[in-house]
């Protein structure tokens, strides 16, 4: 089985940007992690603070599935969504480190939620975890 993770705008800074909201764990660290927690999976991690880069990346993915936290695109990416949308062949969790739910009204919105099969946040790497084995599930 291999899963597909793909982070977005600014997950590249995990670690220096808002500790306090995000951690201090980088996303090497949090890649290493979950590459620890799920050997029996293949994991593929993808990072892009390119809106593009990432719409082009869900459109040629190779897996059985794919976590995608999409940083501030989440909010306002049509483009993600419908890259999404048109990948049906492939189920796709949403997840976010923080509760946006709970943060700037702006964060509150996510186009993504609706051409994902679950949502999974603010519960830090726990999110990615949560995916990870749903996905995993949903696949056997």
């Amino acid at each position: 089985m291999v899963i597909a993770i793909i982070n977005g705008p600014n997950l590249n800074m995990l670690g220096k940007r808002k500790p306090s909201i995000y951690g201090r764990e980088t996303l090497e660290e949090l890649n290493e992690y979950l590459k620890k927690s799920f050997p029996e999976i293949t994991l593929t991690f993808f990072q892009s603070n390119g809106e593009g880069e990432i719409i082009d990346y869900i459109q040629t993915l190779d897996a059985d599935g794919g976590v995608i936290n999409a940083g501030g695109y989440t909010h306002y990416s049509v483009a993600i969504r419908d890259a999404i949308e048109a990948r049906s062949d492939i189920p796709f969790a949403e997840t976010h480190l923080s509760d946006i739910s709970g943060r700037e009204d702006f964060r509150k919105v996510s186009l993504l939620t609706d051409v994902c099969v679950a949502t999974f946040m603010g519960e830090g790497k726990e999110s990615y975890v949560k995916a990870i084995k749903f996905l995993s599930e949903k696949n056997k």
